[in-house]
């Protein structure tokens, strides 16, 4: 994964002093890069029982859908509120800065219906836990969560104990 770390740009100081981005855009317009990528995610699950890869606002929706097409399954997207056209289920959870909401239509997992959730970062993890409480919320069984990159310094990976969790691109600091 170093090839892909490589490609990623680090952008000190944003979105404020003392914060280090790690900007995946330059990572996605590398044509390698974004092809090693989707083929490293979709690696991580070929094995297994796959009916439906959730995408996660915003950049999630960049991976799932290539992943749910390599997996054989299908795609369905977690939004913010009032983004979605028919009757939804919502969930708000905690930032380190206030407070947020997503939403998943009602009828987008079944009951047993065993699902993967992607996104592009693991930080804190307070996303990531919301979209696997709307997904049991529906009666989904959430088979792993999969990152491109994770920050391992922050706790995100110990709010989501229990499940399985995979990241291609991990920082220390």
């Amino acid at each position: 994964m170093d090839n892909l770390k490589a490609l990623i740009r680090e952008v000190p100081d944003f979105p404020k002093p003392g914060i280090n981005f790690y900007d995946i855009t330059t990572l996605l317009k590398h044509p390698d890069g974004l092809r090693g990528t989707v083929d490293a995610l979709a690696a991580q699950y070929e094995s297994e029982k796959v009916d439906t890869v959730i995408g996660v606002e915003a950049r999630g929706f960049i991976f799932a859908p290539a992943l749910a097409y390599h997996l054989n399954a299908g795609f369905v997207p977690v939004r913010k509120p009032r983004k979605l056209p028919a009757e939804c289920v919502s969930v708000s959870y905690d930032l380190e800065y206030g407070q947020d909401t997503l939403e998943i239509h009602r009828d987008a997992v079944g009951e047993g219906h065993r699902v993967i959730i992607a996104d592009d970062l693991l930080a804190t993890g307070g996303t990531a836990r919301a979209v696997v409480d709307l997904v049991e919320e529906l009666g989904g069984v959430v088979v792993g969560l999969v990152f491109v990159v994770e920050l391992e310094f922050l706790p995100g990976r110990k709010k989501l104990e229990g499940y399985d969790v995979r990241s291609l691109i991990k920082y220390q600091s």
